[in-house]
């Protein structure tokens, strides 16, 4: 009977333990930079605050690199709880209203895209519900940069937007990237992110258009002679998890979750302007030439192409909804 006792009260210990064990949690978080990167460096942080805070209990595994697959194919495995948490741009193919993220010339400087891009603004709050359609908690905004014009060779008139460069440069999928290239004076071109180095490298396109200089740096500076800091979007990523996931959460660890996070994105706010300058000093002693664009020539840049870009960008996303968050943010 004692013997009876013991192990009772062993098994009961071992199923204890294992209970413990299962509720332990590791959440997989991809992002597209490589290690080492400002992002990467950044998520540890927030991996050691989470870790910490919920002794242990929620642990943040990093995939780097889009080790997990292109930001497209992980949004839309976030979506379906197949990988938990990314930072990361705004996947469109899932929803062309997501187009409003990489809206041009919506932001003039760092105050305006806090006050758009940040926690109460326009955009955020958008993002947010978008992403809620799809099964998916939007926990922060990371901003990155003001997006410019990279070249594998000299600049036409890179501060006069009504001379057509005669370039042909890379742009991303996405409608509002090809057309505010258009408008620029440049020939856009839509290649995959992975065939667009070979791209420029091999002379196929002249330059790239739809990052800035941190990804520039980060990707094509071996093939950049020339960046032209043209304000062409505010480049802003977004922490997000699979909303069943963040739910299954125990309610303590779902809030420090939510409270890493803020941190997270407020430590960025303080730091993405100078990192900004950063890398385009980078860029430079790369051998890179850094244009100066005059504020006379960003505002006719801005002019244009909300004249005639815009206009088609809100019929992709649909008028209604899009002139509803643009008179938020105009006001």
């Amino acid at each position: 009977m004692k013997f009876n006792r013991i192990l009772g009260a062993a098994l009961l210990a071992s199923a204890m333990g294992l209970t413990a064990v299962a509720e332990a949690k590791t959440l997989k978080i991809s992002h597209i930079r490589p290690q080492g990167a400002s992002v990467d460096v950044e998520l540890k942080d927030f991996a050691a605050e989470v870790k910490q805070a919920t002794d242990g209990n929620v642990k943040v595994k990093i995939y780097a690199a889009s080790a997990l697959g292109d930001y497209t194919t992980v949004q839309e495995r976030i979506s379906l709880g197949a990988i938990d948490m990314a930072v990361q741009p705004a996947a469109t193919a899932a929803s062309r209203q997501m187009q409003i993220s990489a809206f041009p010339y919506i932001a003039a400087n760092w105050k305006q895209a806090r006050d758009i891009y940040g926690p109460g603004g326009a955009i955020y709050g958008a993002m947010k519900e978008l992403y809620a359609k799809q099964d998916i908690t939007m926990l922060a905004a990371y901003p990155v940069y003001f997006g410019g014009v990279a070249l594998n060779r000299d600049a036409v008139s890179p501060g006069d937007v009504s001379v057509d460069k005669g370039i042909k440069v890379r742009v991303p999928g996405i409608k509002s990237f090809q057309l505010t290239s258009d408008a620029l004076g440049y020939i856009s071109s839509p290649i995959p992110f992975s065939e667009a180095f070979t791209a420029v490298q091999t002379g196929v396109v002249d330059g790239v258009v739809g990052s800035g200089a941190e990804g520039y740096y980060a990707s094509f500076r071996d093939v950049t002679k020339t960046y032209i800091p043209v304000n062409t979007h505010f480049e802003v990523w977004y922490m997000i998890v699979n909303t069943e996931t963040f739910n299954d959460l125990d309610a303590k660890d779902r809030a420090v979750l939510q409270q890493a996070a803020v941190a997270f994105e407020d430590k960025r706010w303080t730091k993405a302007e100078t990192d900004q300058t950063a890398f385009e000093q980078k860029l430079a002693d790369n051998g890179a030439k850094i244009v100066k664009v005059s504020d006379a020539e960003l505002a006719a840049a801005a002019e244009k192409v909300r004249k005639e870009v815009w206009p088609q960008i809100l019929k992709d996303v649909g008028e209604d909804w899009g002139n509803k968050i643009l008179s938020q943010i105009n006001n």
